[in-house]
């Protein structure tokens, strides 16, 4: 232990207490390693204050100090972000104490609370006023809020809710200099200058630490109806998602698209799934609520089903005829990560496109990487409705897994140029952490990339804020 850490370490024990200051090595293991296992560092110590008000007095701590912060929520990012370096110079601060539900204000439809509490308890506290908070994450039972707008989750929903960005009206935020910036404010109208909440969501907590939000909830859905399409090619869903807007409105929720290899794969390491179409090349899993309990959105989904298929858009479909059904439709989709994980190591991309460009960045991607990578095999799935791809690359058959991985620069290089010459985006809800931060200055203008470091200096002049995260070094 340094002179430094001699120091702090007792320090930061006198604001929580000493059994929620982790140093023992098994203790400290599970926060120092990413989910993929592909990221694993090492920290002067692993903290988990209680409350703001500790999170406060520690960030002062470490900022008199000079040590180093890393924000962990439940640890489910896919980038790295809250996965500290090799140095072991930095404090990993864990929040998941803060985990309190402060407020429901059901006749405002908001909601408050601590950055560490869980999404899916997020989702039972509205549910619990009758309302609805419709983030959807496949890892909802361990993510957290903070972590969701640390990185600007997506998900399911985001065809009717938008991102996590979009379902937020107020933050509580420590800055680097251990203040507490008290935004929770639940108003749809503020106009009193800048947003300055939008600065802290999406910065993967280089800028600010989230310790509480203000929510947007929604009325509850009291009927839902959920359906699968097999279909020819990608063009074909959509034409089917273009129809289904306009047929089911805003009772659109969700439009997932599966390639036949992606939910193949899904079924293969999940016995007894859900096979009801098999033989098609692509899938389509759309999803349609409705806040009346009357509402025929049977009906009307197999209306538009109908005509899809008059219009030769989908080749079979199937309606779910129970909440059972339906969540088994669901589960195809939401396996198919863990099926890849299962599979071995692959690689991945989390990209963004207009949805009429998916078609040709498809046929293009897939031209290119058969050429430069024959047999290896693309496992696509994804949010159609948004334009969100997981754009993933298998190991060909007979080929060591890990030496594949060997080609991840050569792989991304062609995967992101592509993406963006056809004007999307090489993270679309992923995040940048340290997976994706040194490709940045290819892919953003040299401004974008000037005013982020500008507005980092200006909030973290030190750089003790999750250094090495999001922004490129220079």
């Amino acid at each position: 232990m340094t002179s430094v850490q001699a120091t702090l370490v007792p320090a930061l024990a006198a604001i929580v207490g000493e059994r929620h200051v982790l140093r023992a090595p098994d203790d400290v293991a599970p926060y120092l390693v990413d989910q993929r296992d592909r990221y694993r560092g090492r920290a002067v110590a692993v903290v988990r204050p209680g409350s703001t008000d500790e999170v406060a007095r520690l960030v002062q701590a470490c900022a008199a100090h000079a040590v180093p912060l890393v924000p962990q929520g439940g640890n489910t990012g896919m980038c790295g972000g809250a996965t500290p370096d090799t140095r072991g110079n930095a404090v990993l601060l864990s929040l998941g104490r803060l985990a309190a539900v402060r407020a429901v204000d059901a006749e405002n439809a908001t909601m408050t609370v601590e950055a560490g509490v869980p999404l899916g308890r997020v989702q039972e506290a509205a549910a619990a006023h009758g309302l609805l908070f419709p983030l959807s994450l496949a890892s909802e039972g361990t993510c957290t809020i903070g972590g969701n707008l640390s990185t600007n989750a997506g998900g399911t929903a985001v065809l009717r809710f938008g991102n996590a960005r979009e379902l937020c009206l107020g933050l509580e935020v420590v800055l680097a200099d251990g203040r507490i910036w008290n935004g929770l404010r639940g108003l749809r109208k503020d106009n009193t200058g800048y947003d300055l909440k939008q600065l802290f969501i999406g910065a993967e907590g280089t800028l600010g630490i989230i310790t509480a939000a203000v929510l947007k909830l929604f009325p509850a859905p009291r009927a839902r109806v959920t359906a699968l399409a097999g279909l020819r090619d990608v063009p074909c869903a959509i034409a089917l998602l273009r129809l289904a807007r306009g047929m089911l409105g805003d009772r659109l929720v969700g439009f997932e698209l599966m390639s036949e290899v992606a939910l193949t794969l899904s079924q293969r390491h999940h016995p007894g799934s859900a096979d009801p179409l098999p033989g098609h090349r692509w899938y389509a899993l759309l999803q349609a609520d409705d806040t009346a309990a009357d509402a025929p959105l049977a009906t009307l989904m197999e209306a538009t089903l109908a005509e899809a298929a008059a219009r030769d858009h989908l080749a079979d479909a199937v309606i779910a005829q129970s909440q059972e059904q339906a969540a088994r439709l669901w589960a195809l989709r939401e396996n198919v990560s863990e099926a890849q994980r299962r599979e071995g190591p692959n690689i991945k991309h989390d990209i963004s496109l207009p949805v009429s460009a998916v078609p040709s960045f498809l046929a293009a991607s897939e031209q290119a990487l058969s050429g430069a990578f024959p047999g290896a095999r693309l496992v696509v799935f994804g949010h159609l409705g948004d334009g969100n791809l997981h754009y993933n690359l298998a190991t060909p058959p007979g080929v060591d897994a890990h030496a594949f991985m060997d080609h991840a620069p050569a792989v991304n290089r062609i995967v992101h140029d592509l993406v963006t010459s056809m004007g999307g985006s090489i993270s679309a809800e992923h995040g940048i952490g340290q997976l994706k931060r040194d490709e940045l200055p290819r892919y953003k203008p040299a401004v974008e990339i000037e005013l982020m470091q500008r507005i980092k200096h200006a909030l973290d002049p030190r750089d003790l804020l999750n250094p090495g995260k999001v922004l490129p070094a220079g």
